[in-house]
């Protein structure tokens, strides 16, 4: 996790060190310091172990474009264990023609999980693409439906 005093500026994927985190960055005033995050670790540690958690952590997009920034924020409404597809999230966001737009503004998500892109699959119920691999989506999906049932 990285953030500013804006608020979360990027989660990443696990790295070997907060070092490697910092070198993907191109943020100037980034701190890398989890305490910085309050329970945000640990909400994503149990989010990990099946755990349903909300997400509604303050998010520093001076890097996000309107589109993006619009695109996320009707992402982040779509309901732990469900899906939606592209074409509904640009329909949601009165730019019904946008869907391929919409694929890309996914795939620069710097808040996986937080911005819970992986809830965002193609028209046919087919998975899409995923910047951790479409395997993880699937993983993330599948956890999120059992634990929904459950």
């Amino acid at each position: 996790m990285v953030g500013s005093e804006a608020g979360l500026c990027r989660i990443t994927w696990p790295q070997a060190s907060p070092e490697a985190v910092a070198d993907l960055l191109t943020l100037k005033e980034a701190n890398v310091d989890a305490s910085a995050f309050g329970d945000l670790p640990e909400r994503l540690r149990r989010y990990f172990r099946g755990e349903r958690v909300r997400f509604p952590d303050k998010l520093d997009l001076r890097d996000a474009t309107p589109f993006q920034y619009t695109v996320w924020g009707a992402t982040r409404s779509i309901p732990y264990g469900e899906t939606r597809s592209y074409i509904w999230v640009a329909r949601e966001i009165g730019r019904p023609k946008a869907a391929r737009a919409v694929g890309q503004a996914l795939a620069g998500n710097p808040f996986p999980i937080v911005v819970p892109c992986h809830r965002v699959i193609r028209s046919d119920g087919s998975p899409g693409g995923y910047a951790a691999g479409v395997e993880m989506k699937r993983r993330l999906l599948d956890m999120e439906t059992q634990q929904a049932k459950g």
